[in-house]
């Protein structure tokens, strides 16, 4: 390992880079288990390796400990002990949130009975009967339904997906969050649910009551759930996906608010320009929660772009006193970025923003300092004030 940047994985960083390797010792195959070391011959770690990604190997221990079923059951046992310290009031929660968990490539979502897992590296899928196993010990779940169908997958040499794995279970699994009944896809996104806006989603309370609510990018309603229990007239919901509106539809029923709320199936950005265009000035709260404007710190520019769009446009249809509720999912927009790209969309509609409540990940989904891959999520409630 060349010395000059062994600092960062020294630090806790996981990922070795193919260029800060000077020279690989033996014969091994792609996905194979291997130990590093540094120009001194000091043990750095042990993780899997793949000749095919840019990330060579992948730490999965710094410890000089054998990589097998007791080592799953053992890291998986502490990390459920200590999110069942942490986790409340839901059924569904992140089990094992990849590197920021320590285990590079995996991520195992909980719902209920049932178990979602993904799998993202090379060296994680020739590890999977071993983590079967210990999730199987461990959970005595009803299924785990494999959901690996990311483009992650093609990069490292795999194929996508989507099946179960272990026993059986339905097409939507059922699981209350918040004390509110939702169902995880398995034929839609991420794993199903996105299980990172389950705090956030309860920040809604104190705001949204007597409003009439515009939930953009709504997916299976998560959104317009909690503003309608928590006193909203009605919600509008809007997202690409006429799959995701048909979950929504089935989980606002379920949980007794047929009537109150309207299904738009359209792209968000031409809904949007259409409503300002339109004059149209009929809702009082705004919940904007896109999906991630870029992957890669060259195309964050576009992403500006676009979230200054979606916010400029809901800050000139929202009345004095209105509330935004908007976040960004973007890994490489920092949440300075977002507070920039807020500020410019709000000096352009003549807007003052007043924060009055903040989110990000849950605990669940907790960042590690060591990696700044694992900080993702950005969570904002503005009140809108007019300059006139």
């Amino acid at each position: 390992m060349r010395e000059d940047i062994k600092s960062r994985i020294r630090n806790g960083h996981p990922w070795i880079y193919e260029n800060e390797i000077d020279k690989v010792e033996g014969d091994f195959q792609d996905g194979d288990i291997v130990d590093v070391f540094s120009h001194s011959r000091d043990f750095v770690g042990r993780g899997y390796i793949n000749s095919k990604s840019k990330i060579r190997v992948r730490l999965l221990t710094r410890r000089n400990e054998k990589i097998d079923r007791e080592f799953f059951l053992r890291r998986i046992r502490e990390i459920v002990e200590w999110k069942s310290r942490l986790v409340k009031d839901t059924q569904a929660f992140r089990v094992v949130f990849s590197e920021s968990d320590g285990l590079p490539g995996l991520v195992v979502d909980k719902y209920a009975d049932y178990l979602v897992i993904q799998i993202g590296a090379l060296g994680m899928e020739r590890l999977k009967p071993l983590v079967l196993d210990a999730l199987v010990e461990i959970f005595d779940p009803k299924g785990i339904f494999e959901k690996s169908d990311y483009p992650a997958r093609e990069r490292e040499g795999l194929e996508k997906v989507r099946e179960w794995i272990y026993g059986k279970g339905p097409e939507l699994i059922p699981f209350e969050m918040n004390g509110f009944k939702f169902f995880a896809d398995t034929l839609g996104q991420k794993t199903g649910f996105f299980l990172d806006q389950r705090e956030n989603a309860k920040l809604l309370k104190d705001v949204a009551d007597g409003r009439t609510v515009l939930d953009v990018f709504s997916y299976t309603g998560t959104f317009s759930v909690h503003s309608l229990a928590y006193g909203a007239k009605r919600t509008v919901l809007v997202d690409y996906s006429e799959r995701a509106l048909e979950v929504a539809k089935l989980t606002l029923d379920e949980n007794g608010f047929s009537g109150r709320y309207e299904l738009v199936s359209e792209n968000a950005f031409d809904f949007l320009i259409s409503l300002y265009r339109s004059g149209q000035r009929d809702f009082d709260m705004i919940i904007l929660d896109p999906p991630a404007f870029a992957k890669s710190f060259e195309d964050r520019r576009s992403a500006y772009r676009g979230y200054k769009e979606i916010n400029l446009r809901s800050m000139k249809l929202l009345p004095d006193g209105g509330i935004l509720v908007t976040s960004s999912c973007t890994r490489v927009v920092s949440e300075q970025d977002f507070m920039v790209v807020l500020y410019d969309a709000a000096s352009d509609s003549r807007t003052r923003l007043q924060l009055v409540k903040k989110g990000g990940q849950p605990s669940d989904h907790a960042p590690t300092l060591n990696i700044f891959e694992t900080f993702y999520l950005k969570f904002m409630v503005f009140r809108v004030n007019k300059m006139r």
